[in-house]
């Protein structure tokens, strides 16, 4: 069996920018065990399969270590390849996943994606080591949904966390740190060893956590965000109810074949 694969580089205009993602393009579903061994292969943050059905597309992510239940950079580059690579010149295409249905629409060189908003509460209970596992001076406050969501006081607390991803692998934990921003309303980090990433790029699905917390704190519904890893990514931010909606431009790296 052959397979396509492209790899794009999401939340970026330049090459080597932004996040990684693998897009393996599908006409039916493969197994789950040889699905998560490509991703294992393919050693990036996210590899994403996706199969038509009717006018929709069912999506599925997974990180070298497990399958998650959502992603946005990788689902921003299956738009690309979509977009670009194979035809599909609809307005908007639908995404089903295992967070429902996720919508992005093509707006010039920007794909925006219509995710659901899931706004952290605060947390009274968290690991009693988690100052020092993310290698930080001080915590204003810790808040939960999906991921832990950890407030520090400045973009430079974000910048110069030096997180220990074996302590923090050991809490179980996703964890998202966050400060706001110089020129962008808000930073942050994602650190996720316990699936097999210990810094991702730029997260998506972070954001859908991080844009209901700043757009609350700051009274903003449209904002711009930056993801301060070592390759860094610029979202584009808005708040609409349960939704939350997410931009970014995607830049093409190569296509390959699989042979399995």
């Amino acid at each position: 069996m052959k397979l396509t694969l492209y790899q794009v580089d999401a939340f970026t205009n330049k090459l080597f920018g932004g996040n990684p993602a693998a897009v393996v393009p599908l006409e039916k579903w493969i197994d789950d065990e040889l699905m998560q061994q490509l991703a294992m292969e393919n050693n990036l943050a996210e590899t994403v399969f996706f199969v038509p059905r009717e006018d929709e597309f069912y999506i599925r992510w997974f990180t070298p270590v497990l399958e998650i239940n959502l992603c946005g950079h990788a689902t921003l580059a299956s738009s690309y390849v979509l977009y670009n690579f194979l035809g599909y010149n609809k307005p908007a295409i639908i995404f089903n996943s295992k967070s429902g249905k996720l919508v992005v629409e093509k707006k010039g060189d920007s794909l925006l994606m219509d995710f659901p908003s899931w706004k952290p509460e605060k947390a009274d209970v968290y690991p009693d080591n988690l100052q020092e596992a993310l290698g930080v001076k001080e915590i204003v406050a810790v808040y939960k949904y999906r991921d832990l969501l950890v407030e520090l006081n400045t973009e430079e607390d974000v910048k110069n966390a030096k997180p220990d991803f074996t302590a923090l692998k050991n809490m179980g934990e996703k964890v998202i740190i966050t400060a706001p921003g110089k020129k962008h309303d808000f930073v942050s980090r994602f650190f996720a060893p316990v699936a097999g990433v210990d810094e991702d790029p730029v997260t998506g699905s972070a954001h859908s956590q991080l844009i209901p917390f700043w757009s609350e704190k700051l009274n903003k519904s449209v904002m711009q965000a930056k993801q301060l890893s070592q390759r860094g990514g610029e979202i584009h931010c808005e708040q609409k109810g349960e939704r939350v909606v997410m931009g970014g431009e995607c830049v093409f790296y190569m296509k390959g074949e699989f042979v399995v």
